[in-house]
């Protein structure tokens, strides 16, 4: 047995709070550091950045951050573990160490690659290997619109370099939760089979990845929640079986409850057997109990082998793209907006059909009797795509200014871009076979070893938590409120899809989300969903349902034309609906209110 290993995020993506590595390992003990930088959208802004000059493939913020922390993080023995190096994790590691040697400090300094298949695509592609978008089965096709093409590795390159001395290890396109797992698996010697512990591993590594989103940042009850000006980042402390415990300094702001714990745990998945290069988590087997002021216990993980595949992630430069919002204010909404666009299609120099895509919304932000200008605002939205950026470029910008004196009464744009196109990407998965995927990791002055991505082979069985038995309470008068008054929600981006995750906080009040929100009933609530394919998984020992929203983002978040392009508030509209909701619940649901509320009789109302 070993003492727990204290692990602490201070990034949840590449533009996060410059000052949260410093207040990590000032604020209190921590064993290691670690960072997340990447996103399916940041692997594109780097490959675009790099392809215009030096230097520019990597986080340049993580090397900041280093310059801050490193002398105090060698000076109390905390390691660094950060995949900041994006696209080049040899000129993220060669930075890092130049800026050690103008500190006048010695750090030993890793990296690990391997994940960047972009030179490898033409030979991979002819040696039979189907880059198929894994959902829609399209094929890979023209190899050359590719920017990025990277394959999610695991945590064994990160434990080898921590057993070769490294002090700061940065990776390309590792997992999320890999930077912890990895030194997990290194301080408590974990074999390569420990399914259940490496679960575990993952499991804390997903809820600290995203930084203060543990720490009550998007949570949906943030009312409760103090010190939100300034919610401090967390830290999991994983113990040799993989259990683990979820805190944060104290005195920071925000909260770790098994609230924030489980909004967490929801987002950004989709089945709970949560698919991983080292293991397959079961996120249906996790437990969460309060060990105290601002600490969640973790037990239970169990883990499967993972699939033989790795998930790649590749982007290719789709086109440009135009985006134009005009302001519809006051009365006739509606015969404004067919005016606008009837107008624009009049003026514009092409007609709809000539466009590789056309998208156009109103959004009725608009309110009855406004009390403000601001109040009385709708918008009609239009995006145009082309892969000819003068088509969607200055001619766009010059049609719409045309409308500006001949169309509606209180004509202004909203937010304009400019004359410019914007160039966007899309996202395509793909899976490759982990035997093609070796880790590559180098310690800078010593040599390079090969990791193998492949896992042992294995059997395992695993049964969800029932979660709690069902309640008896007769859950019979209703009230007609938001249904957010009794669930939270977490919701974002997987790709193209989105994922919905919906919990409640008493087993009262999961026996009745449970068996209300179905399918059907969430395309009646959330309409813009009925047309699309949606999943609906069950996590009953988190009170939880989880939903994926098949192409509600299109082509990925680059591409999408919705105004949240990453679903963030998909789960916030839900909460915001008015629904039949027991009355019961409203009492006994933590921090529950019973604002704008209308008392049904038992066998009325709406659905």
């Amino acid at each position: 047995m070993t003492d727990p290993i204290r692990i602490a995020n201070c990034s949840g993506f590449y533009g996060d709070r410059l000052s949260a590595a410093r207040e990590m390992v000032e604020g209190g003990p921590i064993d290691v550091l670690t960072g997340d930088w990447l996103a399916e959208l940041t692997m594109l802004i780097l490959a675009r950045s790099q392809a215009t000059r030096d230097g520019a493939g990597y986080a340049r913020s993580f090397v900041t951050q280093m310059e801050q922390v490193m002398g105090t993080c060698l000076d109390r023995g905390i390691k660094v573990v950060s995949n900041a190096g994006g696209l080049d994790p040899a000129g993220c590691a060669e930075a890092v160490a130049e800026v050690a040697d103008r500190l006048g400090l010695a750090p030993t300094v890793a990296y690990v690659d391997g994940d960047n298949l972009m030179g490898r695509l033409d030979d991979l592609v002819a040696a039979g290997v189907d880059l198929a978008h894994f959902e829609t089965g399209e094929p890979v096709g023209d190899l050359s619109r590719f920017i990025s093409a990277n394959a999610y590795l695991g945590c064994w390159g990160i434990v080898d370099a921590l057993e070769r001395g490294a002090d700061i290890v940065v990776t390309g396109r590792t997992t999320d939760a890999a930077v912890v797992c990895g030194p997990a698996a290194w301080h408590h010697g974990w074999a390569r089979d420990d399914w259940d512990r490496l679960a575990g591993a993952v499991v804390a590594g997903h809820v600290v990845e995203c930084g203060t989103q543990a720490t009550g940042g998007n949570y949906a009850f943030f009312t409760e929640v103090p010190g939100m000006v300034r919610t401090g980042f967390p830290w999991a402390e994983i113990g040799s079986d993989g259990s683990a415990v979820i805190g944060k300094h104290r005195g920071t702001g925000g909260e770790v409850s098994i609230g924030t714990v489980t909004s967490q745990l929801l987002y950004e998945i989709a089945s709970p057997a949560y698919l991983g290069p080292d293991v397959t988590a079961r996120f249906d087997t996790v437990e969460l109990a309060e060990a105290g002021p601002d600490r969640v216990r973790i037990t239970g993980t169990r883990g499967e082998p993972p699939p033989s595949t790795l998930k790649v992630a590749m982007n290719e430069l789709g086109g440009y793209r135009h985006d134009i919002a005009i302001a519809l204010t006051g009365l006739d909404i509606e015969a404004k907006a067919q005016l606008v666009e009837e107008a624009f299609w009049a003026a514009c120099p092409h007609r709809p059909e000539e466009f590789a895509g056309v998208s156009t919304t109103v959004v009725r932000t608009d309110k009855e009797d406004p009390g403000t200008n601001e109040e009385a605002v709708a918008l009609w939205r239009l995006t145009l795509k082309d892969p000819d950026e003068r088509k969607v470029g200055r001619a766009i910008f010059d049609t719409t200014v045309e409308l500006s004196l001949s169309t509606i009464p209180g004509f202004f744009g909203v937010g304009a871009g400019g004359p410019r196109a914007r160039p966007y990407g899309i996202y395509r998965p793909a899976v490759i076979p982990a035997d093609l995927v070796p880790q590559h990791v180098v310690v800078l002055g010593g040599e390079r070893t090969v990791v193998d991505s492949v896992a042992p082979p294995g059997a395992v069985t695993v049964d969800p938590l029932p979660g709690p038995a069902p309640s008896s309470t007769r859950l019979t008068e209703t009230v007609r409120v938001p249904i957010g008054r009794v669930v939270g929600a977490r919701s974002g981006d997987k790709g193209g899809n989105a994922n919905l995750g919906v919990f409640a906080r008493t087993d009262e009040g999961w026996t009745w989300l449970d068996g209300f929100l179905t399918l059907e009933r969430l395309a009646e609530l959330l309409p813009e969903t009925a047309p699309l394919e949606v999943e609906r998984f069950r996590l009953p020992a988190l009170r939880s349902l989880n939903f994926v929203v098949h192409g509600l983002l299109q082509e990925g978040v680059a591409a999408s034309t919705r105004q949240d392009a990453q679903a963030k508030s998909l789960g916030e509209w839900l909460r915001a609906r008015v629904t039949d909701v027991p009355a019961a619940l409203l009492g006994s649901s933590a921090g529950g209110t019973a604002g704008d509320v209308r008392h049904v009789p038992p066998g009325s109302g709406d659905r």
